[in-house]
């Protein structure tokens, strides 16, 4: 066997002569990547129901001294996929210069497809409810990190015209351990997270699981680590031809959770809204002529 192949061409290799508990060590491994290079095999095995040492035979056929070996392959491929914005940018400009692309209108149309994406695979009942929960909840925390900050700012502001115990987590200085605490089954903790993913914020799905919390996990792979805590959860289409994940998929679904919360709140949530507006005209936060 080639040692220069990569781990997919020696699986398709070797994939016919394998046994059944190899092909289905191999079959986690291709389906569960992330979930495999970030875990302990002991944890790997009870998720996939494939003895330890089934996935180090299955290292060993394909050529790889051991499983760690297997592992750190596919750590960096993952590595380099999700933190290529360089590339991207480089791909870009290289584009540019050759008069090759009308990014506008590539980005454009790959928007419009997110859109269509996400909306095609939106199950309605899912986001309903989610809807009723958060609208019943004593207390929602709002949580993203690194390119999804500001995407939970924006979630976080429109939440606040309708009700008050909706709380951005991870505001300037605050601390997340903090928010955290005191929460409990009454309680929902709303998460938007994208690759490269933030340790905190897996970490602060998993705690506040373990809390009894209602977690919401929106994120753009199945592969997304917190999606195994997550109570309830949204794959969103980010593709685009910019350097960057587009977040405009995202951003229409959180407006629609949001504006169905509103649509439940009754007139409590109208009273709060107009209540905000006047103190806003009162404060001179808005221009008003």
């Amino acid at each position: 066997m080639n040692m220069s192949e990569s781990f997919e061409k020696r699986l398709a290799v070797a994939y016919g002569d394998l046994s059944g508990a190899l092909r289905a060590a191999a079959d986690y491994l291709v389906e569960n990547p992330l979930d495999a290079v970030s875990r302990p095999l002991r944890t790997v095995s009870a998720h996939s129901g494939v003895s330890p040492a089934a996935f180090s035979r299955l290292s060993r056929a394909l050529g790889y001294q051991n499983f760690d070996d297997l592992r750190e392959e596919m750590r960096v491929k993952i590595d380099r996929r999700v933190n290529n914005f360089a590339d991207r940018a480089g791909q870009l400009q290289k584009e540019h210069g050759e008069g090759n692309s009308d990014f506008v209108q590539s980005h454009f149309m790959a928007c419009e497809h997110n859109l269509s994406k996400t909306m095609a695979g939106l199950d309605r009942d899912t986001i309903r409810s989610v809807a009723d929960r958060l609208a019943g909840s004593r207390k929602v925390l709002l949580l993203g990190a690194l390119g999804s900050t500001g995407v939970v700012e924006y979630l976080s502001y429109m939440a606040n015209f309708c009700a008050d115990n909706w709380i951005l987590a991870n505001r300037m200085g605050a601390s997340l351990g903090g928010a955290l605490s005191g929460l409990d089954k009454r309680d929902a903790l709303l998460i938007v997270t994208k690759p490269p993913f933030a340790v905190s914020v897996i970490k602060a799905a998993r705690l506040a699981r373990e809390l009894g919390v209602f977690v919401v996990v929106i994120t753009d792979t199945h592969t997304c680590p917190a999606l195994e805590y997550a109570s309830s959860s949204f794959v969103v289409s980010t593709e685009s031809p910019h350097f960057y994940s587009s977040y405009v998929s995202t951003v229409f679904l959180i407006e629609a959770i949001v504006g169905l919360v509103v649509g439940r709140a009754g007139v409590a949530a109208q009273d709060r809204i107009a209540e905000i507006e006047l103190h806003n005209r009162q404060l001179a936060e808005v221009w008003s002529e």
